[in-house]
């Protein structure tokens, strides 16, 4: 009998172990299941830390070469006094560079202060424009001589003259003006001027007395005060005499036949 019971109870223990195992073999399979599903769960819920992006290298900012500043050109430079024949004494306030109608032109800028101008011109052509240096004042003084000799008048009619005149005054040459200074100059006990003789002394008196002015570090008005101490010292013309008046009666009167055939041959030739 106990030995019945003892097999009894060993085949009782063997049937439950290996009804435990049979269940844990069913179970495990859906226990690694629901594992696995939390892994993947918690692996979605859990946040992943990203690597900050590599920032792109910053890049050098570029740094614009800066304009060169053209101080001298055709031997001339910036804040130098010069003389434009047609306008006279002026300053050049800088050299610069322009596109004008599609080309690149360097230029002189000149101010004129008492015209109160602004003039540009092209540094190619300072030569055909005359513009030069102040004079020297072994020059200057050579034209202040000039104011002191008697003046030349030719016997020729006016206009013709005058363009002489206005030739000698957009010539730049300093002498030249100051010749038309002598010999338009008036004093007071000498006969008026027409108001064309007056405007021509007065554009050469100014053109003149601007360039010494500058040459010899003076106002204008000193310059003015000197120029007409000389003209003072230049042999006086009186009123014209009877026979002068008639000569230059007759002159006029020569050259306006002289034109007056000119003009009458060139008819003859167009015909």
């Amino acid at each position: 009998m106990p030995n019945k019971t003892a097999k009894t109870a060993a085949k009782a223990r063997g049937s439950k172990a290996t009804a435990s195992k049979v269940a844990a073999s069913r179970t495990a399979p859906k226990t690694v299941a629901r594992t696995a599903a939390k892994a993947a769960v918690k692996a979605a819920v859990k946040p992943v830390a990203h690597k900050p992006a590599a920032k792109p290298a910053a890049v050098a900012p570029r740094v614009e070469e800066p304009k060169k500043v053209l101080t001298q050109r055709q031997g001339f430079k910036t804040n130098e006094f010069v003389v434009y024949p047609a306008h006279g004494v002026g300053q050049i306030l800088a050299i610069e560079d322009q596109e004008i109608a599609g080309a690149k032109l360097e230029l002189f800028v000149i101010n004129f202060m008492k015209d109160k101008m602004t003039l540009r011109v092209p540094t190619a052509k300072v030569a055909n424009v005359g513009m030069r240096k102040l004079s020297e004042p072994a020059l200057v003084k050579r034209a202040l001589e000039t104011l002191k000799g008697r003046a030349r008048v030719k016997r020729t009619m006016w206009s013709r003259r005058a363009q002489e005149y206005e030739a000698k005054i957009n010539s730049g040459d300093i002498v030249a003006i100051a010749e038309v200074v002598r010999d338009l100059y008036r004093s007071e006990s000498q006969p008026e001027q027409s108001y064309s003789e007056r405007q021509l002394y007065e554009a050469a008196l100014d053109r003149l007395s601007r360039e010494i002015a500058v040459v010899q570090h003076v106002t204008e008005t000193e310059a003015v005060k000197e120029v007409e101490a000389q003209l003072a010292k230049s042999p006086r013309r009186g009123a014209k005499t009877e026979a002068e008046a008639e000569a230059d009666a007759d002159a006029d009167a020569d050259a306006e036949g002289d034109a007056d055939g000119d003009d009458a041959a060139v008819a003859d030739e167009a015909a």
